[in-house]
């Protein structure tokens, strides 16, 4: 099965010259769905894993359903001031802002291995925060998978550049 054919295109959103690609077509086809959360559970396999961790919000369809199959806590890395708890916060920016995640302080324990799933990588940035999220917490980087990777926009290759493992399930160009 190709997962490229259930990645819909969709030109000038959120802005004029974003070639944004929707996952929504992939996840409501029982099949696609299925087949991509089954390839990150085997790409994952080759990590050793604590904890699952997401980042909002499309990440947390693809990591809460890997959580459940491998038996692994699952770690919502959220928006600012979404979380009720003590948390860690990250400011970075984005292909068209800025932003800020948090997680809650007591997510993450010492050494706890996490791994980082999300929808689509771009820049890296997001992932990135992600990622300082975690060694905040005195965690680990297992791995980042991604479904989709906008290789030209080189998030991917940033992340690698740092020392961090790195998968996707599928390559587009970024516009």
């Amino acid at each position: 099965m190709d997962l490229k054919d259930y990645i819909r295109s969709i030109k000038d959103y959120p802005k004029k010259g974003i070639l944004f690609r929707d996952i929504t077509t992939l996840i409501k086809n029982e099949t696609a769905f299925e087949e991509t959360i089954n390839q990150i559970v085997d790409r994952s396999k080759k990590f050793k894993v604590d904890k699952i961790a997401a980042i909002e919000s499309r990440g947390f369809v693809f990591a809460s359903a890997v959580s459940y199959i491998l038996k692994k806590p699952f770690i919502m890395l959220r928006k600012k001031n979404k979380l009720p708890a003590e948390v860690h916060s990250v400011d970075f920016e984005l292909e068209y802002g800025t932003a800020t995640i948090e997680v809650h302080k007591d997510s993450i324990s010492e050494n706890d291995s996490v791994l980082i799933i999300d929808d689509l990588i771009a820049t890296g940035g997001t992932a990135e925060a992600a990622a300082k999220l975690i060694e905040i917490s005195k965690g680990n980087i297992a791995a980042f998978i991604f479904v989709i990777n906008l290789f030209d926009l080189g998030g991917c290759h940033n992340l690698l550049k740092k020392g961090y493992k790195v998968e996707n399930l599928m390559d587009f160009p970024g516009h």
